[in-house]
C-alpha cells in the first residue's frame, strides 16, 4: 500500500493502491476496482550539505547530496561519501540551520557538525605498580569492549575494569565509538 492516494482513472478519484512493481514509473493496482495502471515517480529533490568531520584532532570539510525532506537528528549515524574525498562513517553530533537544532530536513540544514565513527581513537588508562599508565589507540568504532575482557596493549596485558561512555556514566559493554574513556589493571 501506498502511503498517499492515488487517482484511479477508473474510478474517477483519489483511492488506495497496491504496488505491483517498482521502476521509473511504479505499476500499481487501485484496491477498490482491481485496475492496474502506471504512476509517474515524484522526483525527489536534493541539496547539497557541507559536512564538517572530526576525526581525532583534525577536522576536515566533505560535501554529501541528501534528499531534501530527509531529517536529521543529532546522534544518528551518517555515511559521508564525498566524491572527492574518502567515505567516512560518521555520528551527527550537532545540526547547524540559523540556530544549533537537534533535528531538522535537510533542506534546513547549513551544516552538519560529526565525528568519524569508522575509526576512532580510544583512550586508556592502565593501573600498575601504584602509577596510572596513559595510552591512546585507534580501533574500528564497531569494535565492542567489555569489563573483565583482557587486552594488551603497547606491552601492557590489562583486565578492563571500568568504561565511560559520552555523557552517559559508566557500562559494563560498549561499541569504541561510544566510549570515552577504559581503564584497566593490568594482570
Amino acid at each position: 500500500m501506498f502511503e498517499d492516494q492515488i487517482f484511479c482513472p477508473t474510478c474517477g478519484a483519489n483511492t488506495e493502491h497496491a504496488l505491483i512493481k517498482s521502476g521509473q514509473e511504479n505499476l500499481v493496482r487501485c484496491v477498490d476496482c482491481e485496475t492496474v495502471h502506471s504512476v509517474q515517480k515524484e522526483r525527489e529533490r536534493l541539496v547539497n550539505l557541507k559536512v564538517i568531520v572530526s576525526k581525532d584532532e583534525q577536522s576536515l570539510p566533505y560535501f554529501i547530496n541528501l534528499p531534501a525532506k530527509e531529517v536529521l537528528r543529532v546522534g544518528d549515524e551518517l555515511l559521508v561519501d564525498d566524491a572527492s574525498a574518502d567515505v567516512v562513517m560518521t555520528q551527527i553530533a550537532s545540526l547547524e540551520t540559523d540556530r544549533r537544532v537537534n533535528f531538522a530536513p535537510a533542506e534546513a540544514v547549513k551544516t552538519v557538525w560529526a565525528r568519524a565513527t569508522d575509526e576512532v581513537p580510544l583512550k586508556i588508562s592502565v593501573f600498575r605498580n601504584g602509577m596510572s599508565h596513559s595510552l591512546k589507540i585507534t580501533v574500528p568504532g564497531d569494535e565492542t569492549l567489555e569489563m573483565g575482557e583482557v587486552r594488551t596493549v603497547e606491552g601492557f596485558k590489562f583486565r578492563i575494569v571500568k568504561i565511560k561512555l559520552r555523557g552517559e556514566g559508566f557500562v559494563d559493554v560498549a561499541e569504541a565509538k561510544d566510549i570515552v574513556r577504559v581503564w584497566g589493571r593490568e594482570i
